[in-house]
């Protein structure tokens, strides 16, 4: 290594007292300097291959306050050899948690590495990290602890699909910490903010009723166990765009996608919500299921609704909520959709023959609520009707 390269970078006297400096402290203080100067210049390329020898050469010192230096000063650098990277994650915590939980070098088949060890400590280090990557997260609540797996949670820089949140709450069931925790994250899928909503405690169920925008009457049904009404809600409030497939296969895997849920879910105008349900209970494609409902004349219907099996009594009043969805139009105006909702139950409760007392008290209860929140009076069904 020429003295030209090293001009600037680090004079004779640190290469001495790193190299044989009988004081760890003072070799430490040079290698923080030398790490400085490394971070804060722009090298050339023949002044980053003698950087990173450098590096390599206090990463094998044998004082952990040196190497612990190093670690610590270039915990955050991309500057970090990916080589000296991986070879301080496996030394001492002291050493290896500083890189662990923040080093850009480590690549995700190195954090993999890191998790396989079972070290709780070195665990809970890669689900702090600055970002954690839906591969990692997976794997993080397969083989964490519950403390990983809550820091995990808590990291909001940590990407978590819908099957990874599920198995976590699954893995660890009965742990209000982790569900509480949970429900602080800044955006959740609406059947994990559903399962949430029965497990978290009366103060984060408030936050989640606030921060996901879910009415408290939604919150305080499901807590009391009226869970099929509060659903709807839920759809309502989750937006329909939203994993509509995965959801209503969980409806379906849990028991709830009930033909009377669906009917009510229809009557609010939740047609996409319908589509999917058809589609999941009668074993077709959505393209299908939708065609069948919008575009395959007056038998599409009848022949979707009996391959998804359910009850030939409610036939009627399914027809009626299509055929009263196709004929009503959003305006564009405020409050769109609940005057789009408001006329469909009227429509649909005064065509329809046949139906559950069950189902015309909902669709009642429905319309006052509706009503109420617009400001009409709930007992006169004749504003702005169609």
């Amino acid at each position: 290594m020429s003295s030209n390269v090293l001009n600037g970078l680090i004079t004779q006297d640190d290469i001495f007292t790193l190299v044989r400096g009988e004081s760890s402290e003072n070799r430490a203080n040079i290698t923080h300097k030398i790490c400085r100067q490394i971070e804060q210049r722009r090298l050339t390329e023949e002044e980053r291959l003698a950087a990173e020898e450098i590096l390599r050469i206090v990463a094998q010192d044998a004082a952990e306050m040196v190497r612990r230096a190093l670690a610590v000063t270039l915990r955050n650098s991309p500057k970090l050899p990916r080589d000296v990277a991986k070879r301080l994650a496996k030394d001492a915590d002291s050493i290896a948690l500083p890189v662990i939980s923040c080093s850009p070098q480590l690549t995700d088949d190195d954090l993999i590495e890191v998790l396989q060890t079972a070290v709780p400590s070195r665990q809970r280090a890669v689900a702090s990290r600055p970002v954690v990557s839906e591969k990692i997260s997976d794997i993080i609540v397969q083989v964490g602890d519950a403390d990983t797996v809550k820091t995990l949670t808590r990291n909001k820089g940590a990407r978590m699909v819908d099957s990874t949140l599920s198995h976590a709450l699954e893995r660890f069931n009965g742990d209000q910490e982790l569900a509480d925790v949970m429900a602080q994250r800044p955006t959740l899928p609406a059947k994990i903010t559903e399962k949430l909503v029965t497990l978290v405690s009366e103060q984060v169920r408030d936050h989640l009723v606030n921060a996901h925008e879910l009415p408290p009457e939604m919150a305080l049904e499901i807590a009391t166990g009226t869970r099929e009404r509060a659903t709807i809600d839920l759809i309502a409030q989750a937006g329909l765009a939203t994993d509509m497939p995965g959801f209503v296969a969980h409806l379906r895997s849990h028991g709830r996608l009930t033909p009377s849920m669906i009917l009510r879910a229809l009557c609010q105008g939740h047609m996409k919500f319908f589509e999917w349900a058809m589609a999941e209970l009668g074993g077709l494609p959505h393209h299908r299921s939708w065609l069948m409902i919008h575009d395959a004349g007056p038998l599409g219907l009848k022949a979707v609704y009996e391959r998804a099996n359910l009850p030939p009594r409610l036939y009627p009043a399914f027809r009626i909520a299509v055929d009263v969805y196709h004929s009503l139009e959003m305006d564009g105006r405020a409050g769109d959709q609940e005057r789009f909702a408001q006329r469909m139950m009227e429509r649909v409760l005064t065509q329809a023959n046949g139906m559950s007392r069950d189902d015309v008290d909902y669709l009642l209860d429905k319309m006052d609520k509706i009503s109420e929140r617009m400001g009409h009076d709930p007992n006169d069904l004749t504003w702005e009707a169609a």
